[in-house]
């Protein structure tokens, strides 16, 4: 599904423990890490399909995280013209995006990255809250430092212990 401005609806998870770390995880068969992320379908809420990708992408139910928050609408980037795909009648230039910033209640053992017959991930780290920002592939950067700007006030007691600017993990 693409919009007529040529954006692919979709949303990303931000999933943060109580230390404030975020799951990073890497792209099955790549070197790209990245937050999970996915597509909408047509019949789904923002929230209904962040719910889908997120059990998809780490086999959580929603049970086992805590939505902190959302993104105020769509966050937009545009894929490299190498990237780009076409569909039968629209060209799709990117991705726009609902982001969701979720907390990890479960034990971290149920993080599942081979629950889907298509795993999208083969690994996965946590690291400092504006490593993701600084080390996704160029071109969602500038996504990814909006979300986490509109999320950091919602973790702001955690990242106060801790130097949230910091690349290490």
């Amino acid at each position: 599904m693409i919009d007529p401005d040529g954006f692919r609806p979709n949303v990303g998870i931000v999933l943060s423990r109580d230390d404030g770390k975020l799951f990073w995880a890497r792209r099955i068969t790549r070197d790209g890490w990245q937050f999970p992320q996915g597509g909408m379908r047509s019949d789904e809420t923002p929230q209904e399909a962040m719910y889908r990708e997120l059990e998809e992408e780490t086999g959580l139910a929603p049970g086992d995280v805590e939505l902190l928050g959302a993104t105020p609408g769509w966050l937009r980037y545009r894929l490299p013209q190498r990237l780009r795909r076409r569909t039968e009648r629209l060209p799709c230039l990117g991705q726009k995006q609902v982001w969701f910033l979720l907390k990890l209640v479960a034990s971290e053992s149920a993080l599942r990255l081979d629950h889907s017959d298509s795993p999208e991930f083969d690994s996965f780290r946590w690291v400092d809250f504006w490593y993701p920002a600084q080390n996704v592939v160029h071109f969602k950067r500038p996504v990814y430092r909006r979300a986490l700007t509109h999320f950091e006030p919602m973790l702001a007691p955690v990242l106060e212990k801790q130097d949230t600017r910091s690349v290490s993990y």
